[in-house]
């Protein structure tokens, strides 16, 4: 019997290296295929086949679209970003209408709204059009797709080009690599924006029963650069001097300090690093390394944890933005 479940899962394996093999030779040809009609369409419009020696024609930034959004040369990628620049106020109209008529479904940035509409910066209809030819229809009659049916809008064509030409619009500022519409430099956020006293006191009053800026947090400012970092180590409470500020993950923090005591009946109490606990398994690591494992049958073993972040995961629930902001610029001052 073993022999020929082993057998049988031999022939699978082979099978489906079978299919792979053939499915990878079939794309490997329609690639060499793909790749041998363009040089006879190449040579049919320039009259001889391309070589090293002839130079491609130099990319021109296409004003508008096809410039970027910072006029920084980006070379055009679909039809809608080799266009002209559309009239502003017929931009402006439209983008008043799609605001009414498509946010809801399709985003105000066009990524998809709360009504489940499909991301429109994929759209192959879009990608394609030119002028409106691939949307008007659409808009206009509506149509049954893979994530649900888009409504008709009986509205004059005019207004439907003027939402067509706002989508361009948009598109044309996408960025490279698959960026949204929007700036090429990432917006940075400054995180250091509360009052330094103020944090000072709060921090005297809620965090200094457990740490100290003498102790544990001394010199943090200077371990924990970035103004983000510091505030998301000191929230969740992966600030501590034990480790020298290096930033060590949530999960890898929560492993080193939370303590359990497993209690089996008729034994010795025994004590470890949590590794995991459910409803019916709780996993230990030792001092000396050695993984403990208990079965779990409701309240036998007793099992008792000491998980010094719990201060925090309760912090959490109640601190309010400017608290939290106080801390962060009292914390920046810790150098």
């Amino acid at each position: 019997m073993a022999g020929g479940l082993a057998a049988s899962a031999v022939i699978r394996r082979h099978v489906i290296f079978e299919v792979d093999f053939i499915y990878h030779l079939r794309a490997m040809r329609q690639a060499w295929t793909a790749a041998a009609v363009a040089g006879l369409l190449w040579t049919a419009v320039h009259g001889n086949t391309p070589d090293a020696s002839q130079n491609p024609p130099a990319a021109t930034s296409q004003p508008g679209r096809g410039a970027g959004p910072q006029g920084g040369g980006q070379r055009a990628n679909f039809p809608q970003q080799q266009r002209a620049p559309g009239d502003p106020a017929v931009i402006a109209r439209g983008r008043a209408l799609f605001g009414v008529h498509c946010t809801a479904c399709h985003g105000a940035d066009l990524r998809g709204g709360d009504q489940g509409g499909p991301n429109l910066l994929r759209s192959q209809i879009i990608l394609t059009d030119q002028h409106g030819e691939n949307m008007l229809p659409v808009i206009r009659d509506g149509r049954q797709g893979a994530v649900g049916t888009m409504p008709a809008f009986r509205l004059p064509e005019a207004d439907i080009l003027a939402i067509a030409e706002y989508i361009h619009n948009v598109m044309g500022q996408a960025g490279r690599q698959g960026r949204p519409p929007g700036w090429e430099t990432p917006v940075e956020l400054n995180v250091l924006v509360g009052d330094r006293a103020a944090g000072q006191r709060y921090f005297e009053k809620v965090c200094g029963r457990c740490h100290s800026p003498s102790g544990d947090l001394r010199g943090v400012a200077a371990r924990v650069v970035d103004a983000r970092a510091l505030q998301d180590l000191w929230v969740s409470g992966g600030v501590s001097g034990r480790g020298g500020g290096r930033g060590v993950g949530p999960g890898e923090v929560e492993m080193s300090r939370v303590q359990v005591t497993v209690t089996p009946p008729g034994h010795a109490p025994v004590t470890g690093r949590l590794v995991r606990i459910d409803d019916f398994l709780v996993a230990i690591v030792q001092e000396d390394g050695v993984r403990r494992t208990f079965r779990r049958d409701g309240s036998v073993p007793k099992v008792e944890i000491n998980d010094p972040l719990e201060p925090h995961r309760r912090l959490v629930l109640e601190l309010a933005d400017r608290d939290m902001h106080d801390v962060t610029a009292y914390l920046a001052t810790l150098k």
